[in-house]
């Protein structure tokens, strides 16, 4: 595309305030990559999580504030298939 002399190429994809963006607005990619940085951020707070030291409580609010974040990023844009809608129960099954 080429506006005022500029010349602008079509990206594929590229990620903007941390969401992955497409020319087809592919939510399923979205959904892996979120589900993937949740595993991650969960891996990284797993001691905690696992502590006899912090009561249940404590952990819920670690999980609704550190995890369930970065797996719901930018969720208010998405429409869900039931198939993906299942993904993410898994994942909150999971942790």
């Amino acid at each position: 595309m080429r506006i005022n002399n500029s010349t602008f190429e079509r990206a594929e994809e590229f990620k903007y305030l941390g969401t992955t963006l497409t020319h087809q607005n592919s939510i399923p990619e979205e959904i892996k990559s979120r589900l993937r940085l949740g595993k991650a951020c969960y891996h990284s707070v797993q001691n905690l999580l696992s502590s006899r030291l912090l009561s249940k409580n404590l952990k819920i609010n670690i999980y609704r504030t550190m995890i369930l974040p970065v797996v719901l990023h930018g969720c208010e844009t998405w429409s869900l298939t039931l198939t993906e809608e299942r993904k993410l129960r898994v994942f909150e099954n999971m942790v």
